[in-house]
């Protein structure tokens, strides 16, 4: 007999607005805990000195994380100019500074319209990459430093919202991967200076917005309330994919679908990815991920255990 796991069966999705100086996976222990879940996962790291959007899902959500992850971001960052650290931010040991440039707002704008689009990237050593097993952020503290490769990254929004005594605020949304202390420290050698990140907030990752989030408190307060309290607060799996193509299929399409079997939906034009649904007398229930053929059936890619009957 295999073990059983500990904690509960719960599913959904936390939006956690993550608090200042605590890494991700921290913050995923404490949603996990006082969830009591039996399985948590969240959905891109956030640096520890960094707050805002850090979606957590529980239970069968955790097999939709993969395409939050690919997600756009948005972020919200302030740096300072003229003062370099071997981090990248203000947690880091400074190692060069020279004097701030003498450049105006104006300046700083046509500048930060060379980052906007694709664009390559070294990630930092100062980052969760790993390099033969392990985190390029230990290797770093080791003093040890080894080649990276660079990553293709797309800058979608590049904006700045307030500039002056050397400090720069900047709004940027982009693709997966990006690193906005390493864009930060670009930017700045295009000023002819150096830089560090001093605060830096995630405002969006994919479809969730930071207003929506839940403090650590919030959801502790919630927990004295008791569980149906803290599910309460849980979105369902497919919140994360507001703007796919939907399909809804009747039972016995939906049970071919729980056997591995594509299926032959009427009248589906979509291409790639869809969500799709299982439509009965009771309404629609999210069934999980879909892949359409070239032949136009539709296959299933990852679906949620309730599509399985599985307690």
């Amino acid at each position: 007999m295999g073990r059983a796991k500990k904690g509960r069966a719960v599913h959904g999705i936390v939006l956690l607005d993550k608090p200042e100086g605590v890494t991700s996976n921290a913050a995923l222990q404490q949603v996990k805990r006082l969830y009591r879940a039996a399985k948590a996962g969240h959905t891109g790291n956030l640096d520890p000195l960094a707050t805002g959007v850090l979606p957590i899902c529980l239970g069968e959500a955790t097999k939709i994380s993969a395409f939050l992850l690919d997600a756009d971001k948005a972020y919200r960052v302030q740096c300072v100019l003229g003062v370099r650290t071997d981090t990248g931010d203000r947690d880091g040991r400074v190692l060069e500074t020279r004097p701030p440039p003498a450049c105006s707002a104006g300046d700083i704008r046509r500048v930060l319209k060379r980052f906007v689009g694709e664009q390559t990237q070294l990630p930092p050593m100062y980052s969760a990459v790993k390099h033969q097993g392990q985190p390029l952020y230990r290797l770093a503290r080791r003093g040890v430093e080894v080649e990276r490769r660079p990553r293709q990254v797309h800058i979608h929004r590049l904006d700045l919202s307030a500039w002056g005594d050397g400090r720069l605020v900047l709004e940027v949304e982009c693709s997966k991967g990006t690193y906005v202390r390493t864009l930060v420290e670009d930017i700045a050698a295009a000023l002819g200076t150096v830089a560090h990140v001093t605060a830096l907030r995630r405002t969006r990752a994919g479809p969730f917005e930071d207003e929506a989030c839940r403090s650590l408190a919030e959801l502790e307060a919630a927990a004295a309330e008791g569980e149906a309290a803290l599910d309460a607060l849980l979105l369902p799996a497919d919140a994360a994919l507001p703007d796919w193509p939907r399909v809804a299929v009747p039972p016995y399409m939906a049970d071919f679908l729980a056997q591995g079997q594509p299926v032959l939906v009427p009248r589906v034009e979509a291409e790639g990815l869809l969500r799709l649904y299982r439509r009965d007398a009771e309404g629609e229930r999210f069934l999980g991920i879909g892949r359409v053929l070239d032949d136009g059936r539709i296959a299933p890619k990852r679906l949620l255990f309730e599509t399985r009957g599985t307690p």
